[in-house]
């Protein structure tokens, strides 16, 4: 049998529909993948083997009973701890939730199981998200699977790294300002964050409630456009107020020519300051192999991208001190013992329960929304997504899709952002996306030369042309394979032949 790590999520899929290997197999190996792995990337919290080998006997029993099975039947796949789970807990990576039990199971989280996914486990992050290198995680820390002295991007940093390793060939994050494509690009795999409303967040623990949106980690556009088909199927979530519904047809055009279509390339980020040498070389022959397919560049401009920065550090913290109120130790969370009063047990269990991250957000969430400093900042920050907005509906009335960084160097070392707002950086090139509620996916494109770490191109498109925009990113894809730059499905290396075998 070949190893778990060479196989795609649809060849997983065939397979076990097939009867070439059954779901529970598959399941043992990308558990024992996990075992021998772990040790070196730390890229979950919980591994639900009990759980994955229970679903995945059910799904052999289907296809043993001639019952229908859903596309992603067998598959194994690995959640964000941010996403419920019945029989698993959801921490967020906190201590405030360290022994919070899922009481059910999130809609997203749901249609993969539905659609035949087999369940191995929850994903490190950055405490409830607010982060970029998955080292505000108050447990552990992930490391890159391509340098395990790197960090994997973040806050999804578990996610990414559990694909890039081997250890599933399909993972889900959440986005609230680059969180899925920053460490799809350090990790050297895809990365898709959907126009705002596309997925259900449903049962996803919030940060930005007018940021946030899950998407998929995969090796290849395929395997990503695949899962997306079973996100959207269910149509419509009746349970969350902002969901859209979209069709499923994400495979229908993936590999139609992208002859005509056009790409714009925004020259003022092509040369940012803040870009290194190898990413701009690497960007721009990505922009060359979409033009070898028949894409048009055409250049274009988003005059208030440079703000972006500035306004989701006040409307994300703003919506962050919001939502965490709940945590106050009283209905969930973690809760101080021996305390006189509420307001004593309030202080105690957060100023326990939250790490330094999460605190400083909340506080600046606080301090943002205060009588007479609101209309200073919050009602600006507002301002300037309009503008942010308006500047992407421009673009995307002289273009298609956009193609720019995804993060403006490869991955750095542990320890070497050494400030909050070195650190607020690294999503110079996302955030934008999310504040307009357009989509966005990474697809690699090589490794630095001086580095030799992955690199990615970020795509970017209008809200709801999502099944564009992974037409160009397998296009894009493919001619980098062509190239020889990226070989689709490429597991980091160290551990593209350790563990997870098919017995």
């Amino acid at each position: 049998m070949p190893n778990i790590s060479e196989l795609s999520a649809a060849q997983i899929a065939y397979g076990v529909t097939c009867g070439d290997f059954t779901a529970v197999e598959v399941a043992q190996a990308s558990l024992d993948a996990i075992e021998a792995r772990e040790p070196e990337v730390q890229a979950f919290l919980e591994i639900s083997g009990d759980l994955a080998l229970a679903i995945a006997a059910k799904t052999d029993e289907r296809r043993a009973r001639c019952a229908p099975l859903g596309s992603l039947a067998g598959v194994p796949v690995a959640f964000k701890d941010n996403m419920q789970l019945v029989g698993t807990r959801t921490t967020c990576a906190s201590r405030m939730l360290e022994h919070f039990d899922s009481p059910f199971t999130a809609t997203c989280v749901q249609r993969l199981l539905d659609a035949g996914a087999t369940p191995v486990g929850k994903t490190n992050m950055d405490e409830f998200a607010f982060g970029s290198s998955t080292e505000s995680s108050a447990f552990h820390r992930t490391c890159n699977p391509w340098d395990t002295q790197r960090v994997p991007g973040g806050s999804s940093g578990g996610s990414a790294a559990a694909v890039a390793a081997g250890e599933v060939p399909i993972a889900l994050g959440s986005d609230t300002g680059g969180s899925i494509r920053q460490p799809a690009s350090f990790c050297g795999v895809v990365g898709m964050k959907p126009s705002y409303g596309v997925v259900s967040r449903y049962g996803v623990v919030a940060f930005g409630s007018s940021l946030d949106q899950v998407g998929p980690f995969g090796r290849c556009v395929s395997d990503v456009a695949l899962t997306m088909n079973a996100l959207v199927a269910g149509g419509r979530d009746p349970l969350d107020s902002t969901s859209q519904a979209m069709s499923a047809g994400f495979l229908d055009n993936l590999e139609q020519p992208v002859e005509g279509i056009r790409v714009g390339v925004i020259t003022s980020l092509m040369e940012h300051e803040a870009l290194s040498a190898e990413v701009r070389t690497a960007l721009a022959e990505a922009c060359a192999a979409l033009e070898a397919q028949g894409a048009r560049l055409v250049e274009v401009e988003l005059r208030h991208m440079e703000a972006a920065i500035a306004a989701y550090y006040v409307i994300g913290p703003a919506e962050a001190f919001s939502n965490l109120a709940r945590f106050d130790g009283v209905r969930y969370g973690f809760r101080a013992p021996d305390c006189a009063t509420l307001a004593e047990q309030t202080a105690r269990s957060r100023a326990y329960g939250f790490g330094a991250e999460a605190k400083r957000r909340q506080l600046l969430g606080a301090y943002l929304l205060a009588s007479g400093v609101y209309d200073r900042y919050y009602y600006p920050a507002q301002q300037v997504r309009t503008l942010i907005t308006n500047d992407y509906r421009d673009a995307f009335m002289r273009c298609d899709v956009l193609l720019l960084p995804a993060a403006p160097t490869t991955a750095f070392r542990f320890g070497e952002m050494s400030s909050p707002t070195q650190m607020y950086a690294q999503d110079l090139f996302t955030i934008s996306n999310n504040i307009a509620g357009n989509a966005g996916v990474c697809v690699p494109i090589g490794l630095g030369v001086q580095s030799l770490m992955p690199i990615a191109a970020q795509l970017q498109g209008p809200a709801f042309k999502d099944h564009v925009l992974l037409r160009v990113a397998r296009a894009l894809e493919r001619g980098m394979e062509e190239a020889g730059r990226m070989r689709p499905g490429v597991v980091a290396p160290a551990f593209a032949r350790r563990g997870g075998v098919l017995a």
